[in-house]
């Protein structure tokens, strides 16, 4: 394992230019209501016209746009949105080395646990494709700049819609006879977009790497076997997941709220024999073959808002501000921060023995870092051992050198105490 310290530790707040200010208002648009439809099925203030992610033409012409394609026959196979539209993603053809090489990145957008929270998802774009942009800036990890992303610019680089509310993992079993006309489809939305995909040339990939961020993290990893499985036996393949390893831990008034609200969604969407349990990551990753790497914020400031310091176990709003900003956490709230991210690290350790596997876990207030070039790879990008993650990924993907760097610093327990690093408020750091 790779540890940092000294000054060339982790630096977590960078100077952004008007492009990388953009795509953070628009991520922190999607999340905001992602978060909604999350954990909030009684809000009806989402009308069905509403775009929730409309800002991302208007604000991101900087950046190249890639247009939106619908699945085609997918109505035909079954393989539709919550709502039943067709499913769709945006393909951007590679060129010259890297013409037979493949980089998917599945979006991200929570999940929905309830009929109402379902049929609610469906009136946007995470639910129905009939409120997707129609194009979409590829920056990060999906740009074709070198300097942003030395090591897969040239790659086919796909971004797949996520609009099942399930990571791809809804079963069509579990729909239930209701006036919604809700669709459980996420596994059969995965295949099609595979077998068109495949059709495109992915059939042929020599190289490939499927990555996703949030709940597409933890859908990059329900899928990730299954990924391998439909390429070319001789084809490097490997897998990417971006904040989307979440911890099944009590939270802060001794409740297991991930684990109530990942059973609501099994047993609403997914409804297979194995328990549901499964969803968590620490248990994926205990099962799958192709080499995986794993990018978490140690303080991702979702989970710590959603599963260690949810609303409803803080009726007090004793955690309002720590959640909005680190630093304005009392020394009791950082202890239990730190607490947290030795979590994380035990459930982390016996992966961390993985030959194969990868790992780059910073001390970040964030979220997902691969979307945006700014926690990509950049100037100013978080840096452990001075990698960005960028460079950690590459290095572990072409087996240059060993892919496990976590930051052995954490958080001042004294006022005024020296860190490698500079903390700013969650939105600082918030990419989508």
């Amino acid at each position: 394992m790779a540890n940092s310290g000294g000054s060339r530790g982790i630096i977590c707040w960078t100077k952004w230019g008007k492009k990388e200010w953009a795509v953070t208002a628009t991520g922190f648009t999607i999340l905001s209501f992602a978060l909604i439809v999350t954990f909030d099925s009684s809000s009806s203030s989402w009308k069905k016209d509403s775009k929730p992610n409309q800002l991302m033409t208007t604000l991101n012409e900087d950046y190249p746009l890639v247009d939106l394609t619908l699945l085609r026959n997918a109505k035909h196979k079954g393989a539709v949105c919550l709502d039943g539209s067709s499913p769709g993603y945006h393909f951007k053809k590679g060129f010259g080395s890297g013409s037979n090489n493949w980089l998917l990145h599945i979006e991200g957008g929570g999940w929905c646990n309830t009929v109402a929270s379902c049929s609610l998802r469906k009136l946007t774009a995470l639910g129905s494709s009939h409120f997707m942009d129609h194009k979409v800036p590829f920056s990060g990890i999906l740009s074709n700049e070198e300097s942003q992303n030395p090591d897969f610019f040239n790659w086919n680089k796909v971004k797949i819609r996520y609009c099942d509310g399930a990571s791809l993992s809804g079963n069509p079993d579990s729909e239930r006879e209701n006036s919604t006309k809700l669709f459980f489809r996420g596994q059969l939305v995965w295949e099609a977009v595979m077998d068109e995909l495949l059709s495109l040339g992915l059939a042929n990939a020599r190289q490939a790497l499927l990555s996703g961020c949030s709940a597409g993290g933890l859908a990059t990893l329900i899928h990730c076997d299954g990924f391998r499985e439909i390429l070319p036996k001789e084809a490097n393949v490997k897998c990417l997941a971006d904040a989307g390893f979440f911890l099944d831990e009590k939270d802060v008034s001794g409740k297991p709220t991930m684990r109530s609200f990942y059973r609501d969604v099994f047993n609403l969407q997914v409804c297979f024999l194995y328990p549901f349990q499964c969803l968590f990551p620490e248990e994926i990753i205990k099962y799958i073959k192709t080499p995986v790497f794993l990018v978490n914020p140690a303080y991702d400031f979702w989970q710590i808002q959603h599963i260690l310091a949810p609303d409803e176990s803080d009726p007090d709003n004793n955690w309002r501000k720590c959640k909005l900003n680190i630093k304005n956490c009392n020394p009791r709230q950082i202890e239990i921060l730190e607490g947290f991210r030795n979590s994380m690290l035990d459930t982390l350790s016996q992966f961390q023995q993985n030959r194969n596997g990868g790992i780059f876990i910073n001390s970040c207030f964030s979220h997902c870092q691969t979307w945006m070039a700014s926690t990509w790879h950049s100037a100013n990008s978080p840096r452990i051992n001075n990698k960005t993650i960028a460079e950690a990924v590459g290095d572990w993907y072409f087996d240059r050198k060993v892919g496990k760097f976590i930051t052995a610093a954490a958080i001042g327990l004294k006022s005024g105490t020296s860190a490698p690093w500079r903390i700013g408020p969650a939105y600082s750091t918030l990419t989508f």
